[in-house]
């Protein structure tokens, strides 16, 4: 079976032959692979499309192979974040969006590989080492969500599951040249889904295109009583695909395409708001002013909420455990040695932040940029109907670029942080190439309200040629 192949022709392909042979197609092109995006391959992954085939299930993606991201639990199969400290821990129980996509019918190829606990841009801080882009073997996919965008990419998976807490899914969309959507916080449950930053975090899907992208959200969107976050609000997507943006108003963020930006990224993003101007659409300036602190006030609240939720891992429960002659020596080492050089320097500078006599000065003042953050996009939408920039400032960087200098890999966050802090939905789309890597236009609209971009992404997609492009064979 071609790569490459989307929910539809996977679809038509299990009538014509069977759910067995799909699955076993990318297994058997995962099996090939050399970019290092699966970290697991469920090998029951078979035998479901097995029981698929003779049920004949009519659920809306059944038969469809999906990967999944080490940070989202799957009963049954390893879940370790791609962190050394959870090595061996195989969840009981189902995340909610995995509860959902197997009674739709979708066949879980295995989990996905990715930056330490989300910690990341790059996929590098893996246990598992670096997975590579598919386009460009010495460049990074892009993080953390790197192994679900790339093996999207290399046709080793159709659709995929990633997690987006500060950029996660649209960064590695961008570089690796798929679709990849931050729903609103809240959309989705995040029930099931490990906890590095729980106020920032989404779970959303990859795929290769807009449709698909909606079919994945109108099988996981939707309430879920164990999760608070969780709101209840219609989770129809795909019929709004349809319509077209014919008098849409775009706002341009000044602070998105300033000092930083990339020339060629620059041009190739206002190349496709005239693309939009051509479809019936107009655009207007407008202004983010707070974007300047976003950066600093995300890694604050980010790395605190960090040092909270991995104080868990401490041996005694799951995963890792050295050896200590008492409880104080055993954590310690377990900690040491358990995890990676970024998950410790996160884990340091939030329990500082939060540390008596710096709550003030750091955390919560952090919280009051958030609010004037979230308060700027507010405005904007008021006047327009989405926002566009570029999703990254640059294309893909080489491996190894930026791994040594933690400030300049978080500078390269700067486009996608404030989008979480404000908790709306943004959606990255393949708009061109520069220096042959892909570039994504990030189309960012008000809450609750992921119709209207995935519409506006929608029609681009159907408009240009870039999302039909596919990466080298991997040498």
């Amino acid at each position: 079976m071609a790569a490459w192949t989307d929910i539809s022709g996977i679809r038509q392909k299990i009538a014509d032959s069977s759910a067995e042979e799909v699955t076993a197609s990318y297994i058997d092109i995962i099996g090939k692979s050399k970019i290092n995006g699966f970290t697991t391959l469920w090998d029951e992954a078979i035998n479901v499309a097995r029981d698929i085939d003779a049920n004949s299930h009519d659920g809306p993606l059944a038969g469809v192979p999906i990967a999944i991201k080490e940070n989202i639990s799957t009963k049954g199969i390893s879940t370790t974040c791609s962190s050394k400290i959870l090595q061996g821990y195989v969840p009981p129980y189902d995340a909610h969006v995995i509860e959902r996509l197997k009674e739709a019918g979708a066949v879980i190829l295995g989990k996905t590989n990715m930056d330490e606990f989300a910690m990341g841009t790059s996929t590098e801080s893996s246990y598992y080492g670096p997975t590579l882009n598919p386009w460009d073997p010495s460049r990074v996919p892009g993080g953390s969500s790197g192994g679900s965008a790339a093996v999207v990419a290399a046709g080793e998976a159709p659709v995929s599951l990633g997690s987006d807490t500060g950029g996660s899914v649209r960064c590695p969309a961008a570089f690796c040249g798929t679709v990849g959507l931050k729903p609103t916080y809240g959309c989705i449950s995040r029930y099931g889904l490990i906890s590095y930053a729980n106020s920032l975090e989404q779970i959303g899907p990859l795929a290769t295109n807009v449709a698909d992208i909606a079919a994945i959200m109108e099988v996981v969107a939707g309430h879920d009583p164990r999760d608070s976050t969780s709101i209840n609000k219609e989770n129809t997507y795909i019929d709004a695909l349809a319509e077209g943006v014919e008098g849409m108003r775009i706002g341009v963020p000044e602070e998105y395409l300033s000092h930083g930006i990339d020339e060629k990224v620059e041009k190739l993003v206002w190349d496709s708001i005239h693309t939009f101007e051509d479809l019936g659409a107009s655009y207007e300036n407008v202004s983010l002013p707070h974007t300047r602190y976003a950066l600093a006030a995300y890694y604050i609240i980010a790395m605190s909420e960090a040092s909270s939720n991995l104080a868990r891992f401490d041996g005694t429960r799951y995963g890792f455990c050295a050896e200590g002659d008492n409880w104080h020596l055993m954590a310690s080492k377990t900690r040491a040695e358990g995890f990676g050089a970024e998950v410790k320097r996160r884990i340091l500078l939030g329990t500082y932040a939060l540390s008596a006599g710096y709550q003030d000065k750091y955390y919560l003042k952090a919280l009051k940029v958030r609010t004037l953050v979230k308060q700027d996009f507010e405005r904007a939408l008021a006047n327009v109907d989405v926002l566009m920039g570029p999703t990254m400032p640059t294309p893909a960087f080489r491996i190894g670029e930026k791994i040594g200098d933690p400030l300049s890999l978080y500078m390269s966050d700067v486009n996608t942080v404030p989008i979480n802090l404000a908790g709306v939905p943004s959606i990255s789309v393949p708009c061109g190439f520069a220096d042959n890597m892909p570039v994504g236009l990030q189309i960012t609209g008000t809450h609750f309200d992921e119709k209207t971009i995935m519409k506006a992404a929608y029609n681009f997609e159907q408009n240009t040629e870039h999302h039909k492009k596919r990466p080298p064979e991997v040498a």
